[in-house]
């Protein structure tokens, strides 16, 4: 069963491995000469905007039917889910980072500009 995912969504899964690796791995501290309000919130909007458009692009790619069900599954529910796991753990597994509420809901934005995303594609 793992194997048909692998298969069929490579791409995000990757991601979601890169997604895992930036939010539990400690991050050295960088000075940044340029002052960007809010840098982290749009950091998560991004990571999990583009996470949620490669489901929606792999997905596309891999079925010829479109099933809804499995989409807001796979394409909109998950991602939420994986982003406030992520935050859970960052808050309990790590030492270096900390889970925030407001990092949930950037995900979660994030989720839903990519889902708006997965739709105009699937028109």
């Amino acid at each position: 069963m793992l194997h048909k995912y692998l298969r069929r969504y490579p791409i995000a899964l990757l991601v979601a491995a890169c997604i895992v690796l930036l939010s539990l791995l400690p991050i050295p501290d960088m000075k940044v000469d340029v002052n960007v309000p809010l840098a982290d919130k749009w950091t998560h909007m991004v990571m999990y905007g583009v996470l949620t458009l490669i489901i929606w692009f792999e997905y596309r790619r891999s079925h010829s039917q479109w099933n809804a069900q499995k989409l807001v599954l796979y394409a909109f529910l998950a991602p939420i889910a994986f982003g406030g796991l992520m935050e859970l753990a960052q808050l309990y597994l790590t030492t270096c980072r900390s889970g925030e509420w407001l990092d949930f809901a950037a995900n979660t934005i994030g989720v839903c500009i990519g889902t708006v995303g997965g739709l105009l594609m699937k028109r």
